[in-house]
């Protein structure tokens, strides 16, 4: 069974969220962020990039920079940016984009069902970017910033689901309400009675990571350290939790990962296509995003053209090997573009699907081809997930972001633990 926990949070008042609210630390560049924060001292950009309080030269993983961001968020409690709330709560948070909403719960997880795999992933994560996760978590005491988790919402034997327990809870007076500057929504309110949810989330049981796969393995070895030091260790320490926005799968809205590879190997665009068409049917269109799976988006020489795989080739029985994105790999990056590890070969870049064709067109420019995939979907995600296996690098762009800010998670700071 799931367990979720209600937690005492740190936020910003309704006037203070839309300052205090930023991007997360790993969808900005350290100079972006150092832009965007300029002039708002109230930013938690100066907590998730605290590098930018430095000189420029420093290196983004020294100590200082760690220290800082302790420093940094102490000070935003102490001058009353970041409210302690007096008692544990769980919250609702939701975003809309385009029209379109998602709805999550606020809570916070367990770094024991993490490591049980009862909170599935379906990502590699880099030892170095874990380590930098692991030390801020260590260095601020707290979950700065959520994980993105979502889950299968099954009905009761009533017929309710936890997204109409979220539906009547939306009623109340928001904790915030604003438009950030990319023209996304967020809201979020307190929830009245915290036990329904934490009894209802005890009917499943599992949680998945959509995004957040170094946050969470940073909370879980942040944990670990804590507990192997801690001489009066119990199951309810704060440090044994960590923060998520859990939302129902068939809420999210995953974006296309798209490709952009420099150079066609040494081919000739005419000899490029020629083998295109010798591993599926090609034909001339537009931009845009494929209508289908088992569909790629082509831009090569200035023009677009649809490539369609046979579906009898595809064996839609594997989760991996039916990703789009597998298959682009296995069929056309790999034997034809000679890219055999898309994550350290450099001739190969990936283009988030909110950037749209034209950022595509132009980084492929005359000499390379670009690809505009059909978007993973979360059933695909969670099959993945599922069957314990790990997707190809960059399948999936969720959007909108979860800011960050907006709910902080304390843990107990021990002495002596370490990354």
């Amino acid at each position: 069974m799931i367990r979720i926990h209600p937690f005492t949070a740190l936020r910003p008042s309704f006037e203070d969220a839309p300052e205090v609210s930023s991007d997360p630390y790993d969808v900005i560049s350290t100079s972006e962020a150092r832009e965007r924060a300029a002039g708002k001292p109230k930013s938690f950009l100066h907590v998730v990039r605290s590098e930018i309080d430095l000189p420029e030269q420093t290196d983004s993983y020294a100590s200082k920079v760690y220290e800082k961001a302790s420093d940094n968020l102490q000070a935003m409690i102490a001058g009353g940016v970041l409210q302690r709330e007096s008692q544990p709560s769980l919250y609702l948070y939701r975003q809309i984009r385009e029209g379109v909403a998602q709805v999550g719960v606020v809570a916070c997880v367990e770094a024991e069902q993490y490591r049980s795999g009862e909170i599935r992933k379906h990502e590699k994560t880099r030892p170095d970017k874990e380590d930098d996760r692991t030390r801020h978590l260590l260095a601020t005491a707290s979950h700065a910033e959520p994980v993105f988790l979502c889950f299968r919402d099954v009905p009761d034997d009533g017929g309710a689901t936890i997204y109409s327990m979220m539906e009547a809870d939306l009623q109340s007076s928001p904790l915030f309400d604003f438009i950030a500057p990319d023209g996304v929504q967020h809201t979020g309110w307190c929830v009245a009675d915290p036990s329904r949810y934490v009894s209802i989330f005890g009917r499943l049981n599992r949680l998945y990571i959509a995004d957040g796969h170094h946050r969470s393995a940073g909370a879980e070895r942040a944990a670990t350290a804590s507990k192997q030091v801690d001489q009066n260790f119990s199951d309810t320490k704060e440090y044994g939790r960590f923060l998520a926005v859990v939302f129902p799968h068939d809420q999210l809205k995953i974006l296309p990962y798209n490709r952009v590879v420099a150079d066609l190997n040494g081919l000739i665009p005419h000899n490029f296509l020629a083998k295109l068409r010798e591993i599926g049917s090609l034909e001339k269109a537009g931009k845009g995003t494929p209508e289908k799976p088992g569909q790629v988006l082509v831009f090569v020489a200035g023009e677009w053209w649809l490539l369609t795989f046979p579906e009898s080739s595809i064996n839609r029985n594997d989760p991996i090997a039916s990703l789009d994105v597998a298959l682009l790999q296995d069929r056309v990056l790999a034997p034809i573009l000679g890219i055999g590890d898309p994550r350290t070969d450099s001739r190969i870049a990936f283009v988030g699907g909110v950037r749209g064709c034209e950022e595509l067109e132009r980084r492929a420019g005359d000499q390379g081809v670009a690809f505009s995939m059909h978007a993973t979907s979360a059933n695909e995600l969670l099959a993945v997930a599922d069957a314990d296996e790990i997707m190809p690098p960059k399948s999936t762009w969720f959007e909108p972001k979860l800011r960050s800010g907006l709910f902080v998670h304390e843990f107990e700071r021990i002495q002596g633990a370490k990354a």
